[in-house]
């Protein structure tokens, strides 16, 4: 039996909460359902270029990991993000900022 899964808000707030204590900026670009929405990640570093990261079932695991699904300009990742969210009004979309590219989804007790 799987544990049972966090809602939205909660965890973008978890989440944002353990960037701060790495000295991450974090921030919320646009909120979504609070129960149910989707989280995109999107990670600038600071040089024009970013990564984009959703959480995606893996079958064969039977579990959800965090898969990088696009990099390059930070503008083409804005690009895609505005057309995300006008096929998912729900979706909620966090910007981490880190020269270095940590964004910290690979932690524990972030897999909610």
């Amino acid at each position: 039996m799987s544990a049972p899964r966090l809602t939205a808000d909660f965890w973008v707030s978890a989440y944002l909460a353990r960037l701060r204590r790495a000295g991450l900026p974090g921030y919320v670009l646009a909120r979504g359902d609070n129960t149910a929405g989707a989280v995109m990640v999107k990670l600038a570093t600071l040089d024009g270029q970013a990564q984009l990261w959703q959480r995606l079932f893996d079958p064969i695991a039977e579990r959800r990991d965090w898969v990088r699904t696009a990099e390059g300009l930070e503008t083409d990742i804005d690009a895609r993000l505005a057309r995300e969210r006008a096929r998912d009004p729900d979706l909620w979309v966090i910007e981490v900022e880190d020269r270095a590219g940590r964004h910290l989804l690979d932690d524990s007790g972030l897999d909610g």
